[in-house]
């Protein structure tokens, strides 16, 4: 097959798949009217997300509703692909940070770790109470959000490590100069970041399709909006990374040395 050919099919496969998200999107979002959200993957919608989590994001506060419409993303990449900013389009502020330098002024060149996050929150300003809080950065994930003591956003969205089995609570050990090598090594299981949540009062409300990221919300914003189910139930596959015989098998295999840590 030739190199065009090869781009055109994948440009129609996309193209289809963004209508099919569009419809189903459409759908459920009109099945929702006072129902409470029992997957949140039927909403997912790529408008400027890696996945679908603009959709998911949108059925959220369509449900709790906003406060001050301020958000964090910590990962934001150079802000094109990003969790927020189909919220910076409606009118929300907030802080986008990425440890890389980019050219996109919007974007706050730090490097995060538990030690230095909340002095960064304090230097930009966040509120202490915030809508939502969202952190893809490939390893000390986990350890971010625990450290975060004085800030309480109303919504998290992280990644989660989708490679570690879900009834195993692990993840690494905290490095704060840990950078991802691109292999399997890196953040949390759900079932970890699950526990740290419900110390920290919020619950899972679910996971997107892909076995990217986890969903949580404040335990008081739930009850009425948002069915809880076991995390068991609300894991989700890893479907990214390496594809072998048409199953996704992730990130390729890390041989560092280095243990999960159980938590």
């Amino acid at each position: 097959m030739t190199n065009t050919f090869l781009r055109y099919r994948g440009l129609i496969k996309e193209t289809l798949f963004s209508l099919y998200q569009k419809v189903k999107f459409t759908f459920f979002w009109a099945c929702s009217k006072d129902k409470q959200v029992s997957d949140i993957s039927n909403f997912e919608l790529k408008v400027y997300s890696q996945n679908g989590e603009d959709g998911i994001i949108k059925i959220i506060f369509h449900k709790i509703g906003s406060t001050n419409k301020f958000f964090v993303e910590l990962g934001s990449g150079n802000g094109k692909e990003c969790n927020t900013r189909m919220l910076l389009k409606a009118g929300w502020s907030g802080l986008q940070l990425d440890c890389q330098k980019t050219k996109n002024p919007a974007v706050k060149k730090e490097f995060v770790t538990a030690e230095n996050v909340e002095g960064i929150f304090k230097k930009y300003r966040v509120p202490k109470n915030f809508d939502l809080l969202t952190i893809d950065i490939d390893g000390n994930d986990y350890w971010i959000w625990k450290a975060l003591q004085n800030y309480h956003p109303r919504v998290e969205v992280i990644e989660y490590n989708a490679s570690i089995p879900s009834n195993d609570s692990k993840v690494i050990p905290y490095n704060p100069n840990f950078k991802w090598d691109k292999t399997n090594y890196f953040g949390a299981s759900l079932k970890a970041l699950t526990r740290l949540a419900k110390q920290k009062g919020y619950l899972l409300i679910g996971c997107d399709s892909t076995g990217t990221n986890a969903f949580f919300i404040l335990k008081k914003l739930v009850k009425r909006h948002f069915k809880t189910l076991p995390f068991t139930k609300l894991f989700r596959p890893r479907k990214y990374g390496i594809e072998i015989s048409g199953l996704h098998i992730g990130h390729r295999k890390s041989f560092n040395s280095k243990q999960f840590q159980t938590v």
